[in-house]
């Protein structure tokens, strides 16, 4: 079979198979550019999960509980870490992730039910964590912005990151909560080119519309940083400085990184990707990774996942240190708080379900 070309508008134009069933069905390609290939349109389907929240138990993530609100992400990151998720579902790693996205219609109510419980202790939730909660579909169905709403409603700490400007259309919401410590964003930027960005992360907004959200928000007076995340050694790591540079500029307070990880089978869709889009880079970004991850392109231990080791790692966090104390972004954000937290009066009905939770 002939290599598959790309698919303008996704990350990755391969879906290997899913590694948790025995049936894959691979499409007939009917030629080599995308103009006779078959259209691949975005489909959604209903996630009937009974809870809002999942819990995380690992010890180099700083937050217990999670709210996605949906699995799969039209972004098309390919480097996305979450990418393998999906074969849980049923579904490909690869255009499946990006084309297939479940929607949590029922989580702001299942959040609403959630908070309302007196089983439940305030404390930080973290919105996104896997998916992005600002997908291109969240400005149909504004699931993220009805969950925020709860988040306002109780006054419960809640932290987001996302790569979306669509953050600010959600400004009032955040702003109630900023009232109330109560709130963090962080803004994750990989590169200051647009090209690069729209290859690797090809429905995500322009690194220059992530500035203007940052600078948006800080004007608010809502606390947020910047992630770099994730560096790709010999592709994105040399801009660290002018990123954080440019954060701060527009208003950032903070800077973290993560080191790429690329965990089966997204480190075959890399290296696909590498060779269609720099195949001149293509030793040179893998040796480096396999330099920071033991011989390895991925590496899932606690304590080394998020950095990496080696010489080159500690470059890069040397380089990353240097760069966010000229930036002034050295610094925390002000811890959340949920001394606000509250339970508006209940509804007898809703308090007869309650007493069953």
């Amino acid at each position: 079979m002939a290599p598959r070309p790309k698919i303008a508008g996704r990350g990755t134009r391969q879906n290997p198979e899913n590694r948790y069933e025995r049936i894959h069905i691979e499409p007939e390609l009917l030629g080599e550019d995308d103009a006779t290939l078959p259209k691949e349109p975005t489909q959604f389907y209903r996630d009937t999960s009974r809870t809002a929240l999942a819990q995380n138990d690992s010890p180099d993530v700083g937050f217990r509980f999670s709210l996605n609100p949906y699995r799969g992400c039209e972004h098309g990151c390919i480097y996305c870490y979450a990418r393998p998720t999906h074969e849980y579902l049923s579904f490909s790693a690869g255009l499946d992730f990006e084309r297939r996205i479940m929607i949590k219609e029922d989580a702001p109510a299942l959040l609403r039910q959630t908070f309302l419980s007196r089983r439940w202790q305030p404390q930080v939730v973290a919105l996104s964590g896997n998916t992005d909660c600002y997908q291109p579909i969240e400005r149909c169905l504004q699931l993220t912005r009805r969950c925020l709403e709860v988040f306002r409603d109780f006054r419960n700490p809640v932290s987001l990151i996302t790569k979306s400007a669509l953050i600010i259309r959600d400004i009032d919401l955040l702003g109630a909560l900023a009232s109330h410590d109560a709130v963090h964003v962080v803004v994750s930027l990989t590169t200051l080119d647009p090209e690069l960005a729209r290859r690797m992360e090809p429905r995500a907004a322009t690194p220059e519309r992530r500035l203007a959200a940052i600078a948006t928000l800080s004007a608010a007076g809502i606390a947020v940083g910047v992630n770099v995340a994730p560096v790709i050694p010999g592709l994105n790591d040399s801009e660290i400085p002018a990123i954080l540079a440019h954060a701060a500029a527009a208003g950032a307070r903070t800077a973290d990184w993560l080191l790429v990880r690329l965990p089966c089978p997204v480190d075959q869709l890399f290296t696909d990707w590498l060779e269609r889009n720099y195949p001149e880079r293509r030793s040179r970004v893998l040796g480096r990774i396999r330099e920071c991850r033991g011989g390895r392109l991925s590496d899932a231990r606690f304590g080394h996942r998020h950095r990496g080791e080696g010489p080159y790692a500690a470059q890069i966090a040397a380089l990353f240190r240097t760069a966010a104390r000229r930036a002034g972004l050295d610094q925390s954000l002000p811890p959340l708080s949920a001394a606000a937290f509250w339970r508006p009066a209940v509804p007898p009905a809703i308090a007869d379900q309650l007493r069953l939770c």
